[in-house]
Parts: C-alpha cells; sequence; structure tokens
C-alpha cells in the first residue's frame, strides 16, 4: 500500500520528529542565557512539529518563560543532579554504575562516529540532548540509539511526573512521538522500576574507562 502523501506545505513526520528532537535537546540543558536566547527561535519552529505536541511543549515553554531565571536554574539543578532517579544520562537506568555501562557508552560512541558525528569529549554520548541532537542530525541511527534507552525514558518520565516537574512535559512530547514498548521493554521497565539499576560487585573496577572520567556524570 502506498504511503498517504504529505500535505504541500505540511512537514513530513520525519522532519516533525528532527525538529522536535532539535527542540528538545535545547530545552533538557541547563537554562542558562545561551538557552533562554533561543526560545523565540523555539516558538517560530515549534508549530511544525504538529498541534498536540507543539500543546504540550507548550506548557514547559509558558513555565520556563514565567520563572525568575535563577528559579529555573534552581529547579533544573533540584530535578536532574540530586536525583539518579530523574538521571538524563540514560544508559545509567539500564546498567547503574557498572563496567556494562562503560561499554554501551563506548558502543554509543561509536555509533555516532560511524555516522560521522563524534561527541564532545566533554559530554557523556548518553546525555539525552545530545542524543537527541544527534538523532535530528542522523535520524536512523539515532532513532536506533534512543529505541535502546526506551525504558529508561519511561522511567525518567515517570519520576518527573512523581516531581511534578514542568520537564515531564518534554519527555511526555518525546515518548509520544517514539515507537510504542514492545514486550520486551514492558517487562525491562518493571524490573527496572522494582530492582531499580543494578549494582557492581563489590572490588570490581570502576565502570567508566579513563576517558570518561572527565566527564559528567548523573
Amino acid at each position: 500500500m502506498k504511503r498517504a502523501a504529505t500535505r504541500r506545505g505540511a512537514p513530513s513526520d520525519a522532519t516533525a520528529a528532527a525538529t522536535l528532537y532539535r527542540i528538545c535537546s535545547v530545552l533538557l540543558r541547563y537554562p542558562d542565557r545561551a538557552v533562554l536566547d533561543l526560545l523565540d527561535d523555539v516558538d517560530r519552529v515549534l508549530p511544525t512539529v504538529g498541534p498536540d505536541t507543539a500543546a504540550t511543549v507548550g506548557r514547559f515553554l509558558a513555565w520556563l518563560r514565567a520563572a525568575p531565571p535563577d528559579d529555573a536554574a534552581a529547579h533544573y539543578v533540584d530535578t536532574f543532579d540530586h536525583s539518579r532517579r530523574r538521571s538524563l544520562y540514560l544508559t545509567y537506568y539500564r546498567y547503574g554504575d557498572t563496567r556494562n555501562r562503560g561499554m554501551a557508552l563506548l558502543t554509543l560512541k561509536h555509533v555516532y562516529r560511524q555516522a560521522g558525528y563524534p561527541p564532545p569529549e566533554a559530554e557523556l554520548p548518553d546525555f539525552l540532548p545530545l542524543m537527541l541532537e544527534f538523532a535530528a542530525l542522523a535520524p536512523e541511527p539515532g532513532a536506533r540509539a534512543l529505541a535502546q534507552c526506551r525504558a529508561g525514558m519511561e522511567l525518567l518520565r515517570g519520576a518527573l511526573h512523581d516531581a511534578g516537574s514542568p520537564y515531564r512535559h518534554l519527555i511526555d512530547a518525546l515518548c509520544a512521538r517514539l515507537p510504542a514498548l514492545g514486550t520486551r521493554e514492558h517487562a525491562e521497565l518493571r524490573r527496572l522500576a522494582v530492582d531499580g539499576p543494578p549494582v557492581e560487585q563489590v572490588g570490581l573496577e570502576p565502570f567508566a574507562p579513563p576517558e570518561f572520567a572527565e566527564g559528567r556524570h548523573p
């Protein structure tokens, strides 16, 4: 069956997804002046992601515009830096602070490089804003990388809802855009929700290879 043609002047699903990823990549970063200065640009492209998604992201934008900058910054730190249940480093949910996570990070860096977008050395490759930026630039490998972290995204989403954080609107919009959870993902989500991330056994080497030692950590 042929795919329905895109209405003239309307963005394709792929374009809308890439735009949403770019928007959330900006808005999920620490709300410093550089981020706040981009809000007008975000407003201009937001309608292209579709009315429902735009409304969801718009609720976050309304909060960020109304919040004093110092309050927005403090909320970001309290939300993402003071709780591992709300980590923006997505491989943490599956692997915790284990050597398996170190291997997952190395694999993810390889995916970036293979697509021609090597990640910056100052940031871990599983940082959600960085993964979203990658998915916007390299849709196929980026979508696969996000799909592999799908359960972690859902755990983050639930934790943000539990905390009543406005950032929940951004993760809601992203999860609505990603493929639905499959049977295996649902099982993993239930397991992680009960057990939490795994813990390395005493006496084993630290999870992160030396090249990640200087990166930001959840």
